[in-house]
């Protein structure tokens, strides 16, 4: 890791597509290789976690062609998967990691996963157990971390109540249950991502939702699709927070996902005072997509309660900065999943805000933060994590002169042209 000195100050103006949904992406490539035909996907994210999800598949015996955003998905059917030859290497990629594990677990052989050093430090336990309980035999680390082992074979659909709101946990048993006899059912504590079931549905897969359960049939066989990927909210959440806090901007985001359980980032700026119209356009493929038009706004602090932390829980960083320049205090609360992030993403936040003249502090698994006038250039570090690493860019940019940043290379995790699309739109 190298710091990188970053110029700040100016505003945002004209208009910008994000890369595709990362989450979309992940699971379109997935779906595609299980599914009988051929799959073409457009708008695939550009990011290095869903090239991991590729290589992976790959590795399993899908042949994947084409580059950029548009690939064509050659699927081979329910089951029907190769043994791979050697380790699956997630790379920093938790989606990777426990979604394959789960479409693993219902094949017969034994295969490996591991990551770099940042993924084999975050829990996997979550998602052994249920794949234990389903018939599948898990190996973990010490620490019950990665690299781990799935030796696959028969499985049995079962009911299981997830812990911790999870779309990841949530996602690797509802494909296990599409190897498994009989029906599973997933029970959250509180509602998380749906883009598994959304997209099931468009692969023909039915898919029962009550309350908080959802329930998947073993043996429910995938017809191959088109999917277009729409734009990333969570990195349309920094370039949302940057225009709103930079005087005279004006900027449009372009085609992005307005999925209800990835929007809470603009629910909350809209109560702190944001000024973005939100236009609603025609979606394809189960996930509604719109533009979003930002002008410059002043905030004022707000609090973000519990439950509304797995509809938001990639943009709370960007969204405490957001917080670090609003009138008065705000407080995030129950954030004890954002230390098991890339990094112990909540001690992060707090010494990045710190960094640049805010005042945050981290009382449990909450984080509080003190609106101030303006932000000071300061030296951060952003501890290898891609949302930490675009939000302390963002934080510079805001503060003006120059500051020092540490660990920007790692924004290529989830978008690798963000500095260059930022200082293009920078008048």
């Amino acid at each position: 890791m190298s710091d990188r000195a970053v110029a700040g100050g100016g505003r945002l103006a004209g208009e910008i597509r994000v890369p595709g949904d990362k989450s979309v992406s992940h699971r379109a490539l997935i779906l595609g290789a299980l599914a009988d035909g051929e799959t073409a996907v457009e708008g695939l994210s550009s990011g290095a976690d869903v090239a991991s999800t590729r290589r992976c598949l790959e590795a399993l015996g899908v042949e994947i062609a084409g580059a950029g955003p548009a690939v064509r998905v050659t699927g081979r059917g329910l089951g029907g998967l190769a043994a791979p030859k050697g380790d699956l290497d997630a790379g920093n990629s938790g989606t990777t990691m426990r979604l394959l594990a789960g479409v693993v677990a219902g094949h017969p052989f034994p295969a490996r996963f591991t990551g770099d050093a940042s993924l084999t430090r975050r829990p996997m336990r979550r998602i052994a157990e249920p794949l234990r309980a389903m018939g599948a035999a898990v190996t973990l680390s010490d620490g019950d971390t990665a690299p781990l082992s799935v030796a696959g074979g028969p499985l049995k659909g079962v009911e299981y109540a997830m812990k911790v709101a999870s779309a990841q946990v949530k996602s690797c048993v509802l494909l296990a249950g599409l190897h498994a006899a009989g029906e599973t059912t997933v029970a959250e504590p509180a509602q998380t991502r749906d883009h598994t079931e959304r997209m099931l549905a468009g692969f023909g897969v039915s898919v029962r939702r009550a309350g908080l359960k959802v329930t998947v049939a073993g043996g429910s066989r995938l017809r191959a699709a088109k999917v277009i990927v729409p734009g990333d909210p969570s990195s349309a959440a920094f370039w949302a927070v940057a225009a709103t806090l930079s005087p005279g901007s004006e900027l449009a985001i372009r085609g992005v996902g307005a999925n209800p359980t990835r929007t809470g980032y603009l629910n909350v700026l809209a109560r702190m005072g944001a000024d973005i119209h939100r236009e609603p356009l025609r979606g394809d493929g189960g996930e509604p997509i719109e533009d979003l038009l930002i002008s410059s706004s002043e905030l004022r602090g707000t609090e973000i309660s519990a439950d509304e932390i797995p509809g938001l829980v990639d943009e709370v960083p960007v969204l405490a900065l957001a917080a670090a320049l609003a009138r008065g205090s705000s407080r995030f609360r129950g954030l004890s999943e954002l230390r098991h992030k890339e990094s112990d993403r909540l001690a992060g936040i707090a010494a990045l805000l710190n960094a640049f003249g805010a005042v945050a502090r981290v009382e449990g698994d909450d984080l509080l933060v003190e609106g101030v006038a303006a932000l000071a250039p300061g030296r951060a570090d952003a501890l290898d994590d891609h949302r930490l690493a675009m939000t302390a860019f963002v934080a510079a940019f805001l503060a003006g002169g120059e500051s020092e940043i540490g660990g920007l290379e790692s924004a290529a995790i989830s978008y690798p042209s963000f500095y260059d699309d930022f200082r293009a739109r920078t008048a």
